[in-house]
């Protein structure tokens, strides 16, 4: 385990921050557009959400780059910017951050399969690396792949990601399967964990893919196959489209009444994915400073 992340949950569990996609909606973010660009166009806009988790209590925030590598950014005909989307991303959150929180990077997935060919382990290699040291040239704590649904992906972002020297976590979605306890390769928490720990990362963990109802097991499953520390961000529970808009149901209150649960499942870093907010994150630090 790498000695930052030693270090950081000495003091016990770490409280993280909340959604940025669905706060970028509340601020305008429209259908299709993509969120990484708004490092460059509406920083304010970005900088006001990292801030938010900042008071609410997040003892580390991400940065606004989940899709800044160059495979995702093509896609939208950004991958010249790529660079100065991530270069900001860092830069916008440590801002926010103040000295009040650690900073981890996000990347997510290039968005296309290994499996079907859509793209080489080399590809894959190249891009993460690439997105991977501009982070850590902008001076991030961490890199924390997350949302990852293959396996095979999320080993080459390790190996990405080791030569910066920052510590490293992947986190996988989990929501297939017959009991929605697998990726949507297939992956269960036993294999991912052991393979994970074996490649090298620092955490592990899981975030999106459901609501927090089903996450302790999950936790408690990940903590049995690794002493890597663990890393849960479950959804407000699972989307449901009103009015025309998707909605997610589960309140703060009702969110936060899980926490003991996953702490005592081995979490030692928890906060939030899709549908939460600075509100969740704040219900989460009064259950955990209870705790304490």
């Amino acid at each position: 385990m790498h000695t930052f992340i030693k270090q950081l949950i000495s003091q016990g569990p770490v409280l993280t921050d909340g959604a940025w996609g669905t706060e970028f909606q509340v601020r305008g973010l429209e259908a299709g557009e993509c969120p990484d660009h708004w490092n460059l166009t509406h920083p304010d806009g970005v900088e006001a959400v990292a801030r938010a988790y900042v008071e609410a209590g997040s003892q580390v925030i991400l940065t606004n780059t989940f899709r800044a590598n160059r495979l995702a950014l093509e896609r939208h005909g950004l991958a010249d910017k790529l660079r100065e989307i991530n270069l900001r991303g860092v830069e916008i959150s440590r801002r926010a951050a103040c000295g009040r929180a650690c900073v981890f990077a996000s990347m997510g997935p290039s968005g296309k399969l290994l499996m079907m060919g859509e793209v080489s382990e080399g590809e894959l290699l190249a891009a993460f690396t690439e997105q991977a040291q501009a982070l850590a040239d902008a001076g991030a704590d961490a890199l924390l792949f997350e949302t990852m649904s293959d396996l095979a992906e999320a080993k080459v972002c390790v190996r990405a990601a080791r030569p910066t020297g920052l510590p490293v976590i992947v986190s996988l979605a989990y929501d297939s399967g017959k009991n929605l306890d697998r990726t949507m390769m297939g992956t269960t928490p036993e294999v991912a964990a052991a393979e994970l720990t074996e490649v090298g990362a620092d955490v592990i963990g899981a975030n999106c893919g459901q609501g927090i109802e089903s996450y302790a097991a999950l936790c408690q499953r990940l903590h049995d196959s690794t002493t890597l520390p663990i890393w849960m961000k479950p959804n407000a529970g699972l989307p449901e489209l009103v009015d025309g808009g998707t909605q997610y149901q589960t309140a703060p209150l009702a969110f936060a009444q899980h926490a003991p649960a996953l702490l005592a499942a081995g979490a030692s870093f928890l906060g939030g994915c899709c549908g939460t907010s600075p509100e969740f994150i704040r219900a989460l630090a009064a259950v955990m400073k209870s705790r304490q």
